[in-house]
């Protein structure tokens, strides 16, 4: 970062300024004064890409506002409403409005009792907070009107709004700071921790607290700044922040601001330090920090005393009221950012109340952008076509992330790091990173040229990472390979490191001392030894390592040479004094400076020519000597050929999603300009002699372009040959063959680059077929479409071709809708396969493929991509449009689909399905993966199977003693897969050729005799389900006090005593039978559980003994029970009973009560077949069975 004075305006009359306050969305400029001075000021801003200053001279307003009597001492922006509000010392409050290019009184409010000391607007601008010294408080809305008012008992200062508007912030003249609500309700406290004493009362100088209105560079930052008059500023994330950050900055009288996005603190006051003159005393100093308190940049300015400061909207400059001046700092950011490959910019930037990092690699030639997300991006750095991307891990608080990327942000190599890197560097092959001790480097890619003997077998090492300590390399020789360690080692140093340069020849090494050491690549071994007076932040070597430039913090720039001296020769190997060097070589610090300079940048070809940025100018030297400075804001993105090019930092990172090429500027050098003058307005002889004098290369580039475009080929043959471009000479011969000056004038354009000019000239000779291979020889298959389609020149091949190769770029870029419209002309179906596939369009990959004609080569793509996509349908689809029954089927057996597998194999007499079936049926069993069998069954309907497995399933929950309720589920599963079974036997029996289906049937659904289903579940599905049925509905009855329907299905429970365990099935109904007085049913219970086999002796002497003491006592009857008449011969029978003995009529059960059915008309359910009795199914939604919607 830099700072430097760029403007003044003076105040009329010597009136000494007491506040100043920059409107971040206009651009006004609010100052107030004493005897009631007020003025709006707007400067002029230029925009011409010529002069791309900070801010012109000219004032475009500056309006004198009338209405105040006294100093004005507060002014505050409404930037939502475009309102001004300001107070002077009489207490007099004015709010001012732009109508019509003149700022008018709005509203005016007097209390009259005390002076304003503080007016803050919230974040939407709604609401404004007045404050006044006496302790009351005004909270009013933008319209005028009076929201709360409180008088409180302390003296006020400063106040502000949080983020959120729902906190007011007050501070005291006592020191004191306290957090209200925004109804002005006290909440607490905040807690200073600056007065380290405790003793006596510290005036709080400054409070700000950013809004957040602009976003937040990280989710944590610091937005709340407190500063007291003895120089200490107290940074809080939130108002209960018990870890703030503290600030000495060693001022009185702060005054502090942040920028628009809360990421700068500016800070002005009062510094002791020498005048101009040698004198001790108290100069005006502005500092500026980072939002976590790290220090960038201070900047001295004249007058005695700061009154107020405020930042523009950009960033980039700071108004500071200085008695009765208005002086404006410019500020040059630490944007990260950097050039690489000739033409790309790679810059970081983030986006508001985003945590991530975006870094983005723009291509000015070809206006390509590629961006990649990062997080907490710490810098950027590069060397030739690589990139360092230098970032903190969110996984682990002290570890760093270094990632080569290529120039389109492609990532070559990362390497995570256990130590806060203090600087760094990087060349073709290698990353160097500095601690203040240690130096680790590491190799990242072979040599370029794989020749490079020395760098290959270093690669070959088993270890390609090296750390070593600074202070184990004291004689020179030393190779630091040979004292490296592995990790990183902490020590004390009282001579840290503080920056380093590189390149592929040298590592140069700063320390605080004044410590200059010279590496040697790519061994890194010690060379030399120097001592300088200069800290350098930082240092670059020059295209052929002879030089190395040196900025320090207060930007004097320095240029230290490296030079041969054979007879220079040292005994001892150490470092005597600050001339003294050691080794062969001798280097020094050149008798060059200068001051103010923000950035450099040596040339990329010549050795003695670099170019530096002074405050607002741009200035070129040759050999140390400067050209004419040139006026222009921006960094320097690359300097080769006599062209230095510029690039609008600034502009980029307020839109940096849309760079443009406008933000790239060309300034040629002197030598340049001067050839250009000479060969227009003198004899090219002169030229010549001009080119000769200082033999640089672009120089006679520019005499043989003169040349050929003057058809001079004799002179232009010349100048190539003098800056030995072979091609060019080539070219020169080809231009004698043609005999058309036309068309050499256009091979000349094209040869400049002037290709519009070349195409132009083909078309008005009509040489059409030219103009084309010129633009198809370009790869410009744009403009051969166009050229094609207007020129009726060409065949459907070429444009085919055309078309398909504009798709291709479309496609490289990622941009696939676009490229499938151009590949749709261009008829090219294997690209717009892959298109929709990877924009997902599988409804346009389905149209593509049934557009298609049959037995197409790219049914089997199709058919791939459905495949992998899950869609089963379309994939067969595509595998039988050729003929591809196995694919077909093995995508049904891919995607589970069995059931169309087995019916395309019965289709296309395919034999080896039930193989494959039943091979993973038995893997599936042997990894116990039951329910997954089951459901591969029931998929290529072998229902049998899967009706066996879940019958076996359900006796295994029967053996667990499983919910009986789960156990029903089972049986209800297998008779419905036995009903199945039934409808596609009986539906494949009438069909056509009735024998050879059935065959076909009887052959897939062969088993196992070891296997076959128990013939009872296959005759009777339902036997299991019902048991299970009537079991559960018998003790719902019972629980629910309904005994009489509970022994009525209780007795019917007993025919399924083969099913369910019989000692469950009586011991239910005794239970019953006795809560219900039905003692003779109670003992028959009894009698049954007696004669059961499966009972333990001691079992049976417990159900004798519960017997004993029944039956001892009731008499074994049973209650009288209701009798009704058979339907079919009207014979009485009981209630209960099933069975009519005089017609041997069985009665059907009902599921619903358990209770025979003996009237003629009742339910069946179409699925199970059982039946219900009409009234009591009635209200019911589903079968109680098998749960069949009704």
């Amino acid at each position: 970062m830099f700072v430097y004075l760029s403007k003044k305006i003076s105040i009329p009359n010597g009136i000494n300024l007491k506040t100043i306050a920059w409107n971040n969305d206009q651009g006004w400029i609010a100052c107030g004064g004493t005897d009631g001075l007020l003025k709006v000021l707007k400067l002029e801003s230029s925009n011409n890409n010529g002069d791309k200053k900070s801010k012109s001279s000219n004032l475009s307003m500056n309006q004198t506002l009338d209405g105040h009597g006294g100093s004005v001492l507060v002014a505050s922006w409404n930037q939502q409403y475009h309102k001004l509000a300001t107070s002077d010392e009489n207490g007099l409050i004015i709010v001012w409005i732009l109508y019509k290019g003149t700022w008018y009184e709005e509203m005016i409010n007097n209390r009259n009792k005390s002076v304003v000391t503080d007016i803050q607007w919230n974040k939407t601008g709604e609401k404004i907070g007045i404050i006044y010294k006496d302790g009351a408080v005004i909270v009013g809305s933008v319209d005028g009107s009076r929201i709360w008012g409180k008088e409180f008992e302390m003296e006020l200062l400063y106040l502000q709004w949080s983020p959120d508007s729902k906190f007011i912030l007050f501070c005291t003249m006592d020191g004191e700071i306290h957090l209200y609500d925004a109804d002005g309700n006290f909440i607490s406290k905040v807690q200073t921790y600056f007065n380290e004493t405790g003793v006596g009362v510290i005036k709080i100088s400054g409070c700000e607290w950013y809004n957040g209105l602009n976003g937040y560079v990280d989710q944590d930052v610091p937005c709340l700044a407190i500063a007291l008059e003895n120089g200490k500023i107290q940074l809080m994330r939130n108002e209960k922040d018990n870890e703030p950050i503290i600030i000495d900055t060693a001022m009185r009288y702060l005054n502090i601001k942040w920028n628009r996005d809360g990421s700068l603190l500016a800070v002005t006051g009062m510094q002791y330090g020498k005048s101009s003159q040698g004198e001790n005393k108290e100069v005006c100093v502005l500092q500026i920090y980072d939002a976590y308190g790290k220090y960038l940049r201070s900047l001295r300015v004249p007058g005695k005393k700061i009154s107020a400061l405020s930042w523009e909207n950009s960033g980039l400059h700071i108004a500071l009221a200085i008695d009765s001046f208005i002086y404006f700092a410019n500020i040059r950011p630490n944007y990260k950012w950097t050039s690489l490959s000739k033409d790309v910019i790679a810059y970081a930037y983030s986006k508001p109340n985003k945590s991530d990092t975006f870094i983005t690699f723009w291509n000015s030639k070809t206006n390509e952008k590629y961006t990649k997300l990062y997080t907490k991006v710490i810098s950027i750095i590069s060397y030739d076509v690589y990139c360092l991307i230098i970032s903190k891990s969110t996984v682990e608080e002290n570890q760093y992330i270094f990632t080569v990327v290529n120039s389109i942000g492609t990532p070559i190599h990362t390497k995570i790091i256990d130590f806060e890197p203090v600087c760094y560097g990087i060349n073709k092959t290698r990353v160097y990173i500095a601690s203040s001790e240690n130096i680790l480097y590491y190799q990242f890619k072979s040599s370029p040229n794989g020749n490079n003997i020395a760098y290959n077998t270093i690669r070959k090492k088993e270890f390609q990472e090296y750390t070593f300590n600074i202070d184990d390399i004291k004689n020179i020789g030393t190779s630091a390979q040979d004292i490296a360690f592995g990790g990183y080692h902490l020590s004390e140093n009282n001579d840290p490191i503080i920056q380093i340069a590189v390149s592929d020849l040298y590592l140069i090494v700063t320390r605080q001392s004044g410590a200059l050491l010279q590496f040697s690549l790519p061994n890194v071994i010690l060379e030399n030894q120097y001592f300088i007076s200069h800290q350098p932040q930082q240092m670059q070597l020059n295209c052929d390592s002879s030089m190395l430039s040196l900025i320090d913090n207060s930007g004097i720039l320095k240029i230290f040479t490296f030079s041969k001296n054979e007879n220079h020769n040292s005994s001892d190997g150490l470092v005597k004094n600050s001339n003294e060097i050691i080794s062969g070589n001798t280097g020094k610090l050149l008798d060059f400076e200068r001051k103010d300079v923000w950035e450099m940048k040596w040339s990329e070809d010549t050795p003695d020519s670099f170019v530096v940025l002074e405050k607002t100018r741009v200035i070129v030297f040759n050999n140390y000597e400067p050209e004419e400075p040139v006026s222009y804001i921006g960094n320097i993105f690359d300097f080769r050929d006599l062209e230095i090019k510029i690039v609008q930092i600034d502009e980029i990172m307020k839109n940096p999603e849309n760079p443009t090429k406008d933000y790239i500027s060309v300034i040629e050098t002197k030598h340049v300009r001067e050839i250009r003058r000479v060969l227009e307005e003198e004899d090219i002889s002169k030229a010549f002699e001009y080119a000769e004098t200082y033999s640089i290369p672009r120089l006679w580039k520019i005499i043989s372009f003169f040349a050929l475009n003057n058809f001079n080929f004799d002179v232009a043959e010349k100048a190539f040959a003098k800056c030995q471009d072979y091609q060019g000479l080539q070219f020169i011969k080809s231009l004698k063959k043609l005999n058309n000056k036309d068309i050499q004038k256009a091979e000349i354009a094209t040869y400049s680059g002037n290709i519009e000019l070349a195409e132009k000239i083909y078309i008005e000779i009509d040489r059409m077929d030219l103009a084309l291979n010129l633009r198809m020889l370009l790869g410009d298959w744009f403009r051969v479409v166009y050229l094609i389609q207007s020129g009726n020149i060409g065949d459907d091949i070429l444009l085919n071709k055309a078309l398909n190769s504009i798709g291709d770029y479309y496609y490289e870029h990622q941009r696939w809708s676009q490229a499938i419209n151009y590949y749709v002309q261009g008829r090219n179906i294997e690209k717009l396969i892959q298109c929709y596939y990877l924009l997902e369009d599988y409804s346009g990959l389905e149209k593509l493929m049934n557009s298609l004609p049959d037995n197409d080569v790219n049914f089997k793509t199709f058919g791939d991509i459905f495949k992998s996509s899950g869609m089963y349908n379309q994939a067969v689809k595509a595998y039988l449009k050729i003929s591809d029954v196995k694919s077909a089927i093995d995508t049904c057996v891919y995607l589970n689909q069995w059931s169309d597998a087995i019916e395309l194999a019965e289709k296309h007499n395919f034999k080896d399905i039930e193989n494959l079936l039943s091979g993973y049926a038995k893997r599936l069993l042997s990894d116990k993966k039951i329910i997954e069998a089951i459901e591969l069954y029931r998929k290529a309907n072998y229902c049998q199977k899967s009706a066996q497995l879940l019958y076996n399933l359900a006796d295994e929950f029967v053996k667990q003693n499983k919910s009986p309720l789960q156990i029903k589920k089972l049986y209800v599963l297998a008779a419905l897969e036995v009903e199945r079974y039934h409808q596609l036997n009986k539906s494949k029996g009438q069909k056509k050729n009735n024998d050879e289906a059935l065959a076909a049937l009887e052959g897939l659904l062969v088993e196992d005799s070891k296997n076959t289903m128990n013939t009872k579940f296959l005759d009777n599905a339902w036997k299991g389900a019902e048991a299970y049925h009537y079991y559960i509905l018998a003790q719902q009855q019972y629980y629910q006090g309904d005994l009489d329907a509970a022994i009525k299905t209780a007795k019917h429970l007993c025919e399924y005593d083969n099913i369910i365990d019989p000692k469950k099935v009586y011991s239910l109904l005794a239970l019953i039978s006795f809560n219900n007085r039905c003692f003779a049913t109670c003992s028959k219970a009894f009698v049954k559980l007696e004669s059961l086999q499966s009972l333990t002796e001691q079992e049976k002497d417990d159900i004798d003994k519960l017997g004993l003491s029944i039956f001892t006592k009731f008499v074994p009857e049973d209650p009288p029970e209701k009798e009704v008449e058979c339907t079919n011969c009207g014979s009485l029978l009981k209630e209960s009973e099933s069975y009519c003995s005089s017609c041997h009529l069985n009665f059907p059960i009902c599921i619903v009560t358990g209770k025979p059915i003996i009237e003629p008309y009742h339910f069946m359910c179409h699925v199970c077949k059982r039946r219900a009795i009409e009234r009591e199914i009635s209200g019911l939604q589903c079968c109680p069975l098998c749960h069949t919607t009704l």
